[in-house]
Order: structure tokens, then C-alpha cells, then sequence
């Protein structure tokens, strides 16, 4: 006769059983999400237009339309940082990015803006990704915080962004 070994206790614990309701969820806000999915949408845009299409015009409409949809400040501050990357870098394509204003070099992007709401930030935020050519030293900043524009700012950002496509 064949021995018969006892059955084995599952202990393994379902996903549903661990959390509580009154626990926040430790994925992504659903402002990340959205961006997320406006990224998406992105990519699935550029990929319809296809790589004879007019990117640019077509980027500056896109990018026009989410500086649009701002209010106050993060409005006001986005069009003059459009206009000042525009001035400074024209070769720069104008595109949205995780649904922000971005501005890209070949396809890639070199510097974008984040409004305050966006992601309920106390500030709105100008950043450069890893193809601006800002390197300096062993250690240079990649975003800058801001509360407002003033001409000091304005013609800081300009110099970073001419640098940042040299």
C-alpha cells in the first residue's frame, strides 16, 4: 500500500485579506496615474501622425492647448517660459510630456515645465532631463523650483536653456 503524505496548509495570504480599507494605497497618486496615461496617449499620438507628419507644428498646438488649461500663475508663468524657450532655443520641438509643456532635441527631451497643480505642489517646477548639456563638475542642478518670474529668473533660464542644446 502507498503511503500517503498529509495535504499541505496553503499559507499564502490573498492580496485582498492584507489591507484594510482605512490604509492609503502605497502605488502611484491618482495625479501619477493620470500622467501616466497622458503619456500614453502621447505616444500613441506621435505614432498615428507618423514620421513624415509636421511634429512641431503639431507639438506647439498640443503644448498650447495644456498651458491653456492652467490657472493663475502656473498659466502666466508657462507662457512666458514658452516664449523665453522658444527665443532661446529655437531648434528645440515643442511637445507635451507626461502631459506637461516639454521642449526636444531629436526627439528627446531636454527641458519641461510642471505646473503646481499638476501634482498639488507648493511650487511650480522647470526641469531638464539628462540630454541638456548642463554638466558641471560633480554635481549640477536638473530642476529649478518656482513661485514666479521675474526678469532675473527669466534670463537665468534663458542662459540654462541655451546651454543646455550647445
Amino acid at each position: 500500500m502507498a503511503e500517503r503524505k498529509p495535504a499541505k496548509k496553503d499559507t499564502r495570504k490573498s492580496a485582498k485579506g492584507t489591507t484594510t480599507s482605512d490604509k492609503e494605497s502605497k502605488g502611484f497618486t491618482a495625479e501619477e496615474r493620470a500622467a501616466m496615461k497622458e503619456r500614453a496617449h502621447e505616444l500613441k499620438s506621435e505614432a498615428r501622425r507618423g514620421p513624415r507628419a509636421k511634429k512641431k507644428a503639431d507639438g506647439e498646438s498640443d503644448v498650447l492647448a495644456k498651458i491653456a488649461e492652467m490657472k493663475g500663475s502656473d498659466r502666466a508663468m508657462a507662457e512666458r517660459l514658452h516664449a523665453i524657450v522658444k527665443a532661446s532655443a529655437p531648434a528645440l520641438s515643442p511637445k507635451t510630456w507626461y502631459g506637461m509643456p516639454a521642449y526636444a532635441k531629436d526627439g528627446k527631451v531636454v527641458c519641461y515645465f510642471q505646473s503646481a497643480q499638476k501634482f498639488k505642489s507648493r511650487y511650480a517646477t522647470f526641469g531638464f532631463n539628462d540630454t541638456a548639456n548642463l554638466d558641471e563638475g560633480a554635481m549640477w542642478p536638473t530642476s529649478f523650483a518656482l513661485k514666479e518670474l521675474t526678469p532675473a529668473e527669466e534670463a537665468r533660464i534663458g542662459a540654462l536653456v541655451k546651454k543646455a542644446v550647445s
